[in-house]
């Protein structure tokens, strides 16, 4: 289980670290959009903030999940994240759902790995 653990946190880390420097740099020209896409994307850049903040965020989570440091709150940052993430390809593009899902899974399997730091998240006072 340790190194499943260890496997799948060095998996999602660089799967973020991958996105987020690539949108960060401009690394890969942006394809054409088109539709509802088109739309969403076109109200997230006129916003200027939103995704250089995201993928900032993206950047130092995936930096402390690949290091292996604050991995906890690395999660609980990525998950609201990684839930848009989901939804914005579930009703937008579906065509890479499979790859995002298993992210998701990766995800949920490292907080199930690290249940135990999260007790006193939802301890009642």
């Amino acid at each position: 289980m340790k190194i499943a653990v260890i496997v799948v946190r060095i998996l999602v880390g660089l799967m973020f670290l991958f996105s987020s420097v690539v949108v960060l740099f401009k690394l890969v020209p942006q394809p054409q959009l088109k539709g509802d896409v088109k739309v969403f994307m076109d109200g997230v850049n006129a916003s200027v903030y939103l995704l250089p903040l995201i993928k900032i965020t993206e950047l130092i989570c995936s930096i402390a999940l690949i290091t292996g440091r604050f991995v906890t709150l690395a999660l609980v940052v990525l998950f609201p994240i990684m839930i848009n993430i989901v939804l914005y390809h579930a009703f937008l593009g579906p065509e890479n759902l499979p790859i995002v899902l298993a992210l998701l899974i990766g995800i949920l399997f490292l907080a199930y790995a690290y249940r135990r730091n999260y007790v006193s998240l939802f301890a009642v006072k």
